[in-house]
């Protein structure tokens, strides 16, 4: 995203940022991602060329735009009880939808057109927002909680590494594995 300030949801605003997400899609699924270009991009959705270029600058900008809202988390995660079976959950869950071809290419994506690094900001925003729900799951059951930033730093920060460095080396077991470290060893000592 341009480094402008993104405008407010709604109204017309909220119309072409939906017609222009959707047209991404739908071109993306038909002809490739190789063969978006903004004056098709525009076609598509029923704005000009020079509606895009304002929005969104160019072409790398706009599919991390779009690729932002495709890594929004679509629900809550799971409360199944405890610390370990929430945070274990998620983390497989996280792990299967980040290093998917997919999941892959949308944070490419979200990083390749992100010149002032709001886009990285917002995905960080929405994996830390998960583990806070999870751990105010905990905290209401009475259980101990390592600190967010412990979570993030020990669990999500090596998955996202070897997601984008060293892919199909971390399965389920290792996701769970980084859950034990941030439960076991980094836990405040009470």
């Amino acid at each position: 995203m341009s480094s402008q300030p993104r405008p407010r949801p709604g109204g017309r605003s909220a119309r072409v940022q939906q017609s222009v997400h959707d047209a991404v899609r739908d071109l993306e699924a038909e002809r490739g991602r190789a063969a978006l270009t903004v004056p098709l991009v525009a076609k598509r959705a029923g704005v000009t060329p020079s509606t895009i270029y304002r929005r969104w600058g160019d072409i790398k900008e706009l599919l991390s735009d779009v690729a932002v809202e495709r890594l929004r988390p679509e629900a809550p995660p799971d409360d199944l009880g405890s610390l370990r079976a929430d945070l274990e959950a998620w983390a497989v869950q996280f792990l299967e939808e980040m290093s998917s071809t997919a999941g892959r290419d949308y944070v490419r994506d979200a990083l390749g057109g992100d010149p002032d690094g709001s886009n990285a900001g917002q995905c960080s925003a929405y994996a830390v927002e998960q583990v806070e729900i999870i751990l105010a799951h905990a905290v209401g059951r009475g259980e101990p909680v390592p600190a967010v930033d412990v979570v993030v730093d020990h669990v999500v920060a090596p998955m996202m590494y070897r997601i984008l460095f060293r892919p199909g080396l971390l399965d389920a077991d290792s996701a769970r594995a980084l859950v034990d470290t941030a439960l076991t060893r980094l836990m405040p000592r009470g």
